[in-house]
């Protein structure tokens, strides 16, 4: 039998960590054959995370989107998308995939699936069926679940969202997220490396959420002011997308220490480590719930999303309304873990599912089901 041929893009780190799991299976699998892309933010910055992804798997190709030249705005990822999609087209002519594998809701993403729909190579997408209503992304991610062959969510709620949207109920599998798989195997840091962190108490990971670099450091510097009181604050790097620089600046002038950051098992064994996260960050709704990690959700980045009993939530960033909130969390018992995103072996489960599929079983011509 002729290994099925796997083609994984990657665009960010954060999803990166994600899929590692599924990497390893996938290369793993006696019966697949896996590639991998490397595109996106992962290319930009002073310490590109390429070199990460570079020292665990062969890289097969880069697709160079974002450029550090441009500043962080809604035009420059919409020249960025436009470099993914022949990037992408080139190199799915040049290593001819049966399917190419994605996650997420990213504009890497949705330009790997674009440049697949159009050249007919079947798509799997991983966590689609989401909402997360306060982001530009959440209709890239369901643009990219109708691009999609074979769906993959991490929950029955997302994939009755795309069976809502008319895809076959046999392209629609629940396997979990893959941000739980591995997490039982990584400990706490230990006090020396947590030291070394600013061994925070609170932990503020905030990503743009596309607006303006003023509005998005006007918010953060607020978020931090009110924080002050409490503890020690250490802040994570935000992602790549339109406003970074506004929170960038946010975070410099604060004087807080900064992780520019972390590979995931250092970043899974500082939550195990903290009191509470603080931000918009999906690892609050997904890791941090597996982990039973207190986390307070700031804003509508993340507007809709399941979450589980260790996220309260918060609109507003001032005054002592989230003072009093943060005292509350920082004396209520630390909340039960919550197994609504899988057991960990979700990496498999695809590998298995890609492996063993009959393609006949998912034509490269979609139709709608009703």
């Amino acid at each position: 039998m002729i290994p099925r041929r796997v083609l994984v893009v990657t665009g960010s780190r954060s999803e990166f960590g994600l899929l590692r799991s599924t990497l390893d299976a996938l290369h793993a699998h006696p019966e697949t054959t896996c590639s991998l892309i490397v595109a996106g933010s992962h290319l930009i910055g002073p310490n590109p995370t390429v070199h990460e992804v570079e020292s665990r798997y062969h890289v097969d190709g880069v697709v160079q989107m974002q450029l550090d030249s441009e500043p962080r705005t809604r035009g420059s990822d919409a020249h960025a998308f436009s470099r993914g999609v022949k990037g992408f087209t080139d190199l799915f002519i040049d290593l001819e995939p049966d399917f190419v594998l994605i996650l997420g809701d990213r504009i890497e993403i949705f330009a790997a699936a674009s440049a697949a729909g159009i050249l007919g190579v079947r798509v799997a997408h991983v966590h689609g069926g989401d909402v997360a209503i306060g982001v530009a992304d959440e209709s890239m991610r369901h643009a990219t679940t109708k691009l999609s062959h074979l769906h993959l969510p991490a929950t029955r709620r997302s994939a009755d969202r795309i069976l809502a949207m008319g895809e076959r109920p046999d392209s629609v599998h629940v396997v979990g997220s893959p941000a739980i798989d591995g997490l039982d195997s990584i400990p706490a840091l230990d006090d020396e490396a947590w030291s070394a962190l600013g061994a925070p108490e609170l932990l503020v990971q905030m990503h743009p959420i596309g607006l303006s670099d003023d509005f998005e450091r006007t918010q953060l510097t607020t978020l931090l002011d009110s924080l002050s009181r409490f503890g020690r604050v250490v802040v994570m790097a935000p992602n790549s997308d339109p406003g970074c620089d506004g929170i960038r600046s946010a975070i410099l002038e604060s004087g807080l220490p900064l992780i520019e950051h972390l590979p995931r098992s250092e970043f899974i064994g500082l939550l195990r480590r903290i009191s509470i996260l603080v931000g918009n960050s999906s690892a609050g709704l997904l890791e941090c719930a597996a982990l039973g990690v207190p986390v307070l959700d700031v804003g509508d980045r993340q507007a809709g999303r399941e979450r589980g009993g260790n996220v309260r939530h918060v609109d507003s960033i001032t005054g002592p309304g989230l003072r009093a909130i943060v005292s509350e969390m920082l004396n209520d018992p630390r909340p039960a873990a919550d197994t609504r995103f899988g057991s960990g072996c979700t990496g498999r489960t695809i590998a298995e599912l890609l492996a063993g599929l009959d393609l006949n079983d998912l034509p490269v011509r979609k139709r709608w089901h009703s």
